[in-house]
């Protein structure tokens, strides 16, 4: 787990505890759709499911969620945004997500879908073919 000297894993230059560690605990909800997909990144490189599940459109929410022990989660990078303002309904964002196992290094490219639900933001899926490279 991230230390509090440490940049959170979602890539901004605040503290974990300050940044992402704050939605994690449930102390606050990420206001926009590109900070929820931020503190969705940081909870797989921290390895905190219940965050992503609870994070996770009811609609489209697996019944479980078992990450990968060999996989770890390194940098974020966020490629495009549209709409996912605090004042929206819905919004999209664009990313691709680098990460390690073992000696392999690789990434991850997808067109994320948002939403809120109970006045939440909220992952629903994917809106383009996930590619992992």
């Amino acid at each position: 787990m991230p230390t509090p000297v440490l940049p959170c894993p979602c890539g901004l230059p605040a503290a974990y505890p300050q940044c992402c560690g704050r939605f994690h605990s449930g102390e606050r909800q990420a206001p926009t759709a590109e900070l929820l997909m931020r503190s969705r990144f940081s909870a797989f490189a921290v390895g905190d499911t219940a965050y992503l599940l609870r994070s996770w459109h009811s609609s489209t929410r697996p019944a479980g969620l078992e990450l990968d022990p060999g996989q770890r989660w390194e940098r974020l990078e966020v490629l495009a945004t549209e709409r996912g303002g605090m004042f929206e309904t819905q919004g999209s964002v664009e990313f691709r997500a680098h990460y390690r196992e073992g000696r392999h290094t690789g990434s991850m490219h997808e067109l994320s879908g948002f939403s809120r639900e109970d006045g939440a933001w909220v992952y629903v899926g994917p809106l383009s073919g996930v590619d992992f490279d």
